[in-house]
């Protein structure tokens, strides 16, 4: 008798560098074993970030990345994912730029989230309060989270969901990035869950497929190619 495809959660291993609210969002969403992922690592880049404490109060192992040669780096980081039987990479907020060898070894398997609409106000150094900084200063009227498949280079990997946030004539960095981060934490994890469950992939061109069944009438806007990118209408509204 023929076994049926598997029902194993996806592991997922999650990078970070600061306080880690991503990290804990994805903590909360995938905390039951029979679910469709289980967060099993954290790499963090520096031991002082704060992820590194959520971690271990959810008994989830965690690593450190070395200060080292981008050679050694890439080893460090293919052993720990080998060491947790990694599937699925989630950047939620680590601000160092993934080695080559990691990406080619997880292309279509490792994603960022990035708390503006790329492809405006990305790439090295926009990070953090840098980023609704320079949103306000460019006075756009729409700000908010993307999610993105992750490539060599900053910021710049294909876009799988953007989740818009509109800019307020009185608001400052910190509450722009306030309003930012209230969508990346209910966007990143719905995205995780698509991955885990194959309902979005990157194919052999690079577009981004999602299952148009998936989606919820009233949330997504989706087209009918079956490779397409992702609009949320209640800020459309």
């Amino acid at each position: 008798m023929s076994e049926g495809p598997s029902t194993d959660p996806r592991r997922v291993v999650v990078f970070a560098s600061g306080g880690g609210s991503n990290f804990q969002s994805l903590l909360d969403r995938f905390s039951d074993p029979a679910g469709s992922a289980r967060i099993v690592g954290l790499i963090a880049s520096r031991e002082t970030a704060g992820a590194v404490d959520r971690a271990q109060r959810f008994g989830v192992p965690a690593a450190v990345t070395p200060v080292g040669s981008a050679e050694e780096e890439a080893t460090f980081l293919l052993d720990a994912l080998e060491r947790w039987r990694g599937e699925l990479i989630v950047l939620a907020g680590y601000l160092r730029l993934i080695p080559e060898e990691v990406v080619k070894a997880f292309l279509g398997r490792i994603i960022n989230i990035h708390p503006a609409l790329l492809p405006s106000f990305g790439g090295k150094g926009m990070y953090g309060s840098r980023v609704h900084e320079a949103v306000l200063s460019a006075g756009v009227r729409l700000s908010g989270a993307t999610v993105h498949f992750v490539d060599e280079a900053y910021d710049r990997g294909p876009i799988i969901a953007q989740w818009p946030v509109p800019v307020r004539s009185d608001d400052v960095p910190q509450t722009l990035a306030a309003r930012v981060l209230e969508t990346e934490h209910a966007l990143l994890p719905t995205v995780v869950e698509a991955l885990a469950t194959d309902r979005v992939s990157l194919d052999a061109d690079g577009r981004v497929c999602w299952t148009e069944e998936w989606f919820e009438a009233d949330r997504f806007q989706v087209g009918d190619s079956g490779c397409f990118g992702l609009v949320d209408k209640r800020e459309q509204k």
